[in-house]
């Protein structure tokens, strides 16, 4: 790594690969990995509600959505940070690389399936729901359109490689990040 200091975000929709991919950064590279989808269901048991309820909640109590983002922005202060949730890239402004992973809804349906041990359809339905209800609310709270790729560098999907294949994609990428005398088309303040 050409560089000391790194903060990535990681950014997908359920069932596209985030969580995998960002145990194996942290892993490799020794990153912390910061989870907004554990702060959210951390969130969800302090309230004594399940995630389907603090998900209802959420959308009445933009509070919610604030204090995970402000606790994913906190964390990019540090070092070698990777920073995992729907919303990390747009958060993290000045992060050094933001990934968005992707797959098509019903091979997501099938991993979310298996990793909570219920049916396809009943994941299918659960996850289509539940990005619409996310969509609407992130509009409605930031102005952020989900379906808007532009801001991430590198945008995979995971359905056409498996994991060690995705983490190769990203190593490549975070080991030519920044090469010796070219900093591409980015303004970069000197740190």
């Amino acid at each position: 790594m050409p560089k000391n200091c790194l903060v990535i975000t990681v950014s997908g929709l359920a069932g596209s690969g985030t969580t995998t991919l960002c145990r194996n950064l942290a892993r490799y590279y020794g990153f912390k990995h910061i989870y907004a989808g554990l702060i959210f269901r951390q969130m969800a048991k302090e309230m004594g509600m399940t995630l389907e309820e603090f998900q209802k909640y959420a959308e009445l109590h933009p509070e919610v959505d604030r204090e995970v983002d402000r606790r994913q922005v906190e964390a990019a202060e540090e070092c070698n940070v990777v920073i995992e949730g729907r919303l990390a890239g747009w958060m993290v402004e000045r992060a050094d690389l933001k990934i968005w992973l992707d797959a098509p809804i019903r091979e997501r349906a099938k991993r979310v399936a298996r990793r909570e041990g219920i049916t396809v359809e009943k994941a299918f339905m659960a996850i289509a729901e539940r990005e619409k209800q996310n969509r609407k609310r992130y509009l409605n709270l930031y102005g952020i359109d989900i379906d808007d790729l532009s801001i991430y560098d590198l945008v995979i999907d995971t359905s056409k490689w498996g994991p060690d294949g995705v983490f190769s994609i990203v190593k490549a990428a975070i080991d030519h990040l920044y090469p010796d005398g070219d900093t591409g088309n980015k303004t970069r303040e000197v740190e």
